[in-house]
């Protein structure tokens, strides 16, 4: 499937929402209901001055691989579930001297945290993580991995 369409739809809507991820010209590789991939290209806007990415960039595709699984799933049950992410962690292997692709496989844990937060109306936490790699290498050798705190709340009836 080719995910074009999604990926100019992301960045219009981030351009007037959060104008940074726009900045990064993320491309989704693969979204579905299990798993989430992106691409963020090394370029002069996310490269630093060692000619590698730059971290704040690392944020961002985590951030957004995440979170785009959660909007997903939230989309799906048409309700006002708020979600922001509560907590970052993240562990550097090698340094990233070329296009970088994010990946999350929680897509399943997401999905019944979601279904959590409708059905009890409370504030759902929930540890995600998110693989780093290099486009030619596998999810066994890679640049970084995050683990992130989401946290979401149903605020369809406030």
């Amino acid at each position: 499937m080719n995910y074009f369409f999604e990926s100019m739809k992301l960045r219009m809507v981030t351009w007037w929402q959060i104008p940074v991820i726009c900045y990064c010209r993320p491309q989704i590789i693969h979204l579905d209901d299990e798993y989430c991939t992106l691409r963020i290209p090394l370029n002069w806007r996310t490269r630093n001055h060692v000619q590698s990415m730059y971290i704040g960039v690392f944020t961002v595709g985590a951030d957004l691989t995440g979170g785009l699984l959660t909007l997903n799933s939230i989309r799906k049950r048409k309700r006002k579930v708020v979600l922001i992410f509560k907590d970052f962690h993240a562990n550097f292997f090698k340094r990233a001297e070329q296009d970088v692709i994010f990946i999350c496989r929680d897509g399943a844990a997401i999905d019944h945290a979601v279904q959590q937060a409708v059905d009890k109306g409370e504030r759902i936490n929930l540890p995600i993580n998110i693989t780093a790699m290099l486009s030619q290498d596998t999810e066994d050798d890679p640049v970084a991995n995050f683990r992130l705190t989401l946290s979401m709340k149903d605020r369809t009836n406030a």
